[in-house]
């Protein structure tokens, strides 16, 4: 293809002695003698080239210019196909484009940094500016406040802090365009004294003759440190008789020390030092021991006399714990341990503002299935009193063990099982809620009335009982078959379910008494009365059925001169009855 014109053309200087004229070069498809041929003349003379050009990805061709300032040059790209120019009339005195500033220090406060350079081009008036780079990535530029000014104070920085300049330059009067960077300088600011308060803690356990107080500070998010720290200052004194006070110092490479005080009240406060100064005091005061009659109708007060550990639940982002509120503190405190039953058990505290009453707890260091303890504090002028308990999991797993049934009622239509108190101390991986008892008879299906149905993972059936009181140790199952074999056994279950089904207890119920009773009843003792009377004939019909005589076969009536035709007769005064009794009918008249 023909050329095309030459593309950001334009020409600058650095020194006000040597001009720099660049383009960009054009694809021609053509190679070898067939390249493009630039030169680069004055408009007025085309023909007398002021330098030769060489291109690499952009083209850029110097010269000398002398005296003259004012300038009207072109340059053609011509190959077999055609020929194209661009032509750039400049000011040289417009055109400065200086060196990158070099020899770049510092000087440093706490607070401000005085960066310095040098650059060559010293007969050109220049304007600086400086870049500076804060620890959290935002940047921001200071201008030198005059020209040909060497230095500029940046202020307003964070003592002891790490920052990156970096410095460049411009033509004052006639600004073209800025120099390159200068190299990066790193440097610190000095150390300043420590701003803000630590946060201090307390942990109390009696012995004899007083108390052991294990301190525990932390940096907040306000406090800055300002410098390296290089020790913490701990004081403590006593409140009531202002005797004289104790310190010792910390190395900085601990967070937590331990003192003994007495059952006297005391005031504790944490100092952070660094190499310029101390930090505030932070402070905690320790109310006597013996100071129990203020402590019972403070807690009576608050309704605190006895505390319960109170259930909280685990959610997706940590253990979400809530408390009552109460107006009289400035704030609450809550702590924990993060790893329980260890000793160090990594104590963690956190505070809360005065409208707070609940949060959630969160920490890296909680797994499921281990049980956290909790203490709620409310804090007044420096004073922590313990407000509520709270136990809690992150997630609860299902229990360990399962119940150990003792005890083992038959009868033919029910099974009573009794089973030992489950054990729920802390090493329990979840809070007991209840108890599930499983039966199945061991051949065919479960079909109990009351029960719901449960399927194994080997799609086996089983009746399912919930319990869910799980201070309950005893249960009846009822409607069972009698003269039957059935598996059998009974399930803790927590907030993270139950361990599978794995061992069955297998009883048989025994035959209904009942129903035998009834058959003895109904069969055995009609079919015993029938032999008897069968072996007895003639003396059971003599004593059940008797024969009924009758008067012509009486022996009373065998005289002949009782009889009338075929009858026998008896005549009546023949006899001497024992009572006379006249029927009054017809037949008896005619008698």
């Amino acid at each position: 293809e023909p050329p095309d014109a030459p593309k950001d053309f334009s020409c600058q200087t650095q020194d006000m002695k040597r001009v720099t004229c660049t383009w960009t070069e054009a694809e021609t498809y053509l190679y070898g003698e067939n390249l493009p041929q630039y030169t680069l003349s004055k408009t007025s003379s085309p023909k007398t080239a002021l330098c030769k050009a060489s291109c690499y990805k952009q083209c850029s061709c110097s010269w000398d210019i002398g005296q003259q300032r004012i300038w009207n040059v072109t340059v053609t790209v011509e190959n077999p196909l055609g020929k194209k120019t661009a032509t750039d009339v400049f000011d040289v005195n417009h055109r400065m484009y200086p060196t990158a500033p070099f020899q770049v220090w510092e000087d440093c406060t706490d607070t401000e940094i005085t960066l310095h350079w040098n650059y060559k081009n010293k007969e050109i008036e220049l304007f600086c500016q400086t870049e500076v780079l804060q620890p959290d990535g935002k940047v921001e530029l200071h201008n030198s406040s005059m020209a040909d000014s060497k230095r500029v104070t940046v202020r307003g920085l964070q003592p002891y802090t790490e920052y990156r300049a970096r410095v460049r330059c411009g033509a004052a009067r006639h600004f073209w365009r800025w120099s390159e960077w200068s190299q990066p300088l790193t440097t610190r600011t000095k150390e300043g004294t420590p701003l803000g308060k630590l946060d201090i803690w307390r942990e109390i356990t009696p012995v004899l003759g007083g108390r052991n107080v294990t301190l525990f500070w932390k940096r907040t998010p306000r406090f800055q440190a300002n410098g390296k720290i290089i020790s913490y200052k701990v004081t403590w004194e006593k409140i009531e008789d202002g005797s004289k006070p104790e310190s010792i110092s910390v190395s900085s490479v601990y967070s937590s020390t331990r003192i003994f005080i007495d059952n006297h009240s005391y005031r504790i406060s944490i100092m952070a030092k660094n190499n310029v100064n101390f930090s505030l005091p932070s402070v905690l005061i320790i109310s006597g021991a013996t100071d129990n009659s203020r402590k019972i109708l403070f807690c009576s007060f608050l309704g605190t006399e006895e505390l319960k550990e109170g259930q909280v639940n685990g959610t997706d982002d940590g253990i979400f714990i809530s408390w009552e509120p109460r107006s009289i503190y400035d704030s609450y405190i809550i702590d924990w341990c993060n790893f329980p039953g260890w000793q160090p058990c990594g104590l963690q505290w956190k505070r809360f503002g005065p409208n707070t009453s609940s949060a959630v707890i969160s920490s890296a260091a909680f797994v499921p299935g281990v049980r956290y303890k909790f203490r709620v504090y409310g804090s007044v002028a420096n004073r922590a009193f313990l407000l509520e308990k709270k136990i809690g999991y992150l997630r609860e797993l299902p229990p360990r063990l399962d119940p150990i049934v003792r005890k083992v009622d038959l009868t033919y239509n029910s099974v009573a099982l009794s089973w030992d108190s489950y054990l729920t101390n802390e090493s329990e991986p979840g809070f007991v809620r209840g108890y599930h008892v499983y039966v199945s008879p061991i051949e065919g299906n479960c079909n109990l009335k009351g029960s719901k149905k449960h399927i194994l993972s080997d799609e086996s059936e089983l009746c399912k009982y919930t319990i869910e009181n799980p201070e309950e140790k005893r249960y009846t199952v009822k409607h069972l078959m009698p003269n039957t074999k059935y598996k059998i056994v009974v399930k803790a279950f927590t907030g993270g379910g139950e361990t599978p089904i794995v061992n069955f207890r297998y009883i048989d119920t025994p035959s209904n008494s009942n129903m035998l009773y009834l058959v003895f009843l109904l069969v055995i003792v009609p079919a015993l009365v029938a032999a008897i009377c069968h072996w007895k004939m003639k003396w059971v019909k003599e004593c059940c059925c008797p024969v009924i005589p009758s008067p012509n076969t009486s022996k009373v009536l065998s005289f002949k001169e009782f009889k009338i035709d075929s009858e026998k007769v008896l005549k009546i005064n023949d006899c001497l009855p024992d009572v006379l009794a006249m029927d009054s009918n017809a037949e008896a008249q005619k008698l």
